[in-house]
């Protein structure tokens, strides 16, 4: 049976909600990722898991009454939010100014149903080594960096220019478990009775 529905096509989301054995299906859904002026980093996350969230919930099946679930991941340096590079320069440019230093990672999570509406704040500190140019170029012909926030995969290659994390491996991979449960407990979703199941 399905416990809830996945506002996301992104494989990681899928990974993860697997690896904590929650029966879900996938629903398409569309938002402007556009960071609104003065928008804090925080808010445009949470901003943006609501909304793919409640666009998610038009695409449910007719009938269906569970809940679903929309996520934002935003990666933050000196208030700057990076978002996903649209080409090579874009790319190099992030790896650059990620190089060395300290990052904020911010994972917004949204749980709707068309009554409530639940959210969640993931922050994560990532602390990268000093990338030489010539393996931010490498990086990129791995062709990792598209479509990624930050420019980087922390689950992939990209880890190894990951020096400290404080805070969720899973949130900067883009669905932080622990808030995740949370919002799941809240809706009284019993996703670890599956856990049996998987033996």
């Amino acid at each position: 049976m399905t416990q809830l529905f996945l506002a996301s096509a992104s494989p990681r989301r899928r990974e993860i909600l697997e690896r904590m054995g929650v029966a879900f299906e996938t629903v398409a859904q569309s938002a402007d990722e556009t960071v609104l002026p003065d928008e804090a980093p925080e808010v445009f996350a949470i901003r943006l898991a609501l909304e793919k969230a409640r666009a998610g919930l038009q695409q449910r099946p007719a009938g269906a009454t569970a809940p679903v679930l929309g996520a934002d991941t935003a990666v933050v340096i000196d208030d700057q939010i990076l978002g996903k590079p649209d080409d090579r320069q874009e790319a190099l440019a992030m790896l650059e100014q990620l190089s060395g230093q300290t990052h904020r990672v911010l994972t917004g999570v949204a749980l709707v149903d068309g009554e409530r509406e639940l959210t969640r704040l993931s922050l994560s500190m990532v602390t990268f080594r000093e990338i030489p140019a010539a393996e931010q170029a490498a990086y990129w012909e791995s062709g990792e960096p598209l479509g990624k926030a930050g420019g980087y995969a922390i689950q992939g290659a990209g880890g190894v220019f990951v020096e400290q994390l404080e805070g969720s491996y899973s949130g900067v991979m883009g669905l932080p478990m622990f808030e995740t449960h949370d919002l799941l407990t809240e809706f009284a979703i019993d996703y670890q009775a599956n856990w049996s199941a998987k033996q």
